[in-house]
């Protein structure tokens, strides 16, 4: 199969969907590997690595799509690069559907087999392809929060870990899953004073259990969060529902108690944010105030630490990739069921039932799709 991977467009996005290692594997593989030319720059990959790994270099991005069977990328395609596309082609991306309508609608119509890495999805509700940049969010979360807490840049003049004699910050991290547990271990280990809130109690003894009972676990509802939120100094909004719009848990109501100078950090803003208020910023712009609260709600963190991300990224992609590629997509999907729940979009209909629900929409039912091709 003929694999493309063109240069991210995004905002400062410098990851890229591929690796010259993965490059290789794929290669190696029986596949043909177009990479966009400096694809890799941002994340410390040369051309020059791309090819001694047996992939072309693409100068033109009309030519790197004609030729390709399957686009890869990390984000999903902007407005801007619709015009590329063509139909029948297999797309395997971030989509984020729930929170974009218009993608959703371009996608349906030019009957692109679109694939989102964040909705597939293991037996046990793992979700392996965001599960590295879930890492990457939480941990970087709290990392840019603790800066826009320092007085010059319009914070409370909090330091996360304070000093003896002297508290440190209070954190509170509304969702235990991936994001949040990784938000939560670097707020710890900052020295912060750390609160995770959820709905399942499952959730909350294993966070107890790995951090032996030295952070707070508390049940997410609005009441206690309320209380949470309003002595907070940095809030980090962790929320998902795979596939779906996320819902907002911390109101503009809360935000209103909260010091000014606290930070909120919304990471869910890809699926439409969990905190009332936020809104998609860039790492160019990466923050408003509102309230006198500090909101950070970049789109694409992960792409401030591009190498790191590019490489968690691949490792978690590459085996997924390589099934579509020399499988074909319809018997990767009857093979792997995880792997057929990332599909989103197939010949101009919904196969995603959160999003399709996300627009209320009518979607076409994964099973019977499946059965149709047995």
């Amino acid at each position: 199969m003929i694999i493309a991977v063109p240069k991210e467009v995004k905002n400062n996005e410098n990851r890229v969907a591929l690796t010259a290692a993965g490059a290789e594997i794929l290669k190696n593989a029986g596949h043909q590997i177009l990479i966009e030319e400096k694809a890799g720059q941002g994340s410390g990959i040369s051309d020059q690595a791309y090819k001694e790994s047996g992939a072309e270099i693409v100068t033109d991005k009309n030519e790197l799509f004609d030729r390709a069977e399957m686009i890869i990328k990390v984000k999903e395609p902007l407005k801007e690069e619709y015009k590329f596309f063509k139909e029948g082609q297999i797309l395997f991306t971030y989509l984020h559907l729930a929170a974009n309508e218009e993608l959703l609608k371009f996608l349906k119509e030019k009957r692109i087999t679109a694939f989102a890495y964040e909705t597939v999805q293991n037996d046990d509700g793992e979700l392996p392809l965001l599960t590295p940049m879930s890492e990457v969010a939480g941990r970087l979360s709290v990392q840019a929060a603790a800066s826009y807490l320092e007085k010059p840049k319009g914070g409370s003049g909090v330091l996360l870990g304070g000093v003896p004699g002297v508290k440190p910050a209070k954190v509170v991290v509304v969702g235990g899953g991936i994001v949040g547990r990784n938000a939560a271990r670097v707020a710890f280990g900052m020295g912060a004073e750390v609160t995770i809130m959820d709905i399942n109690q499952s959730t909350m003894r294993y966070i107890d259990d790995i951090f032996h009972s030295s952070i707070k676990t508390i049940m997410s509802n609005p009441s206690h969060i309320a209380e949470e939120v309003k002595d907070a100094d940095l809030v980090v909004g962790a929320v998902l529902i795979p596939g779906a719009k996320a819902p907002n848990l911390v109101t503009e109501k809360m935000i209103k108690t909260m010091k000014a100078g606290s930070v909120v950090v919304d990471v869910a803003i890809d699926q439409g944010g969990c905190i009332e208020g936020t809104y998609p910023t860039t790492h160019d712009n990466p923050v408003f105030t509102k309230y006198g609260v500090i909101h950070y709600s970049v789109a694409n963190m992960p792409g401030a630490v591009a190498r790191t991300s590019t490489f968690a990224l691949t490792n978690a992609t590459l085996s997924y990739i390589n099934k579509l590629a020399s499988k074909g997509y319809k018997k990767a999907m009857l093979d792997d069921y995880s792997l057929a729940l990332g599909l989103n979009i197939y010949q101009g209909e919904i196969i995603c039932q959160a999003v399709a629900e996300s627009f209320d929409q009518d979607y076409k039912d994964l099973d019977q799709l499946l059965g149709e091709w047995e």
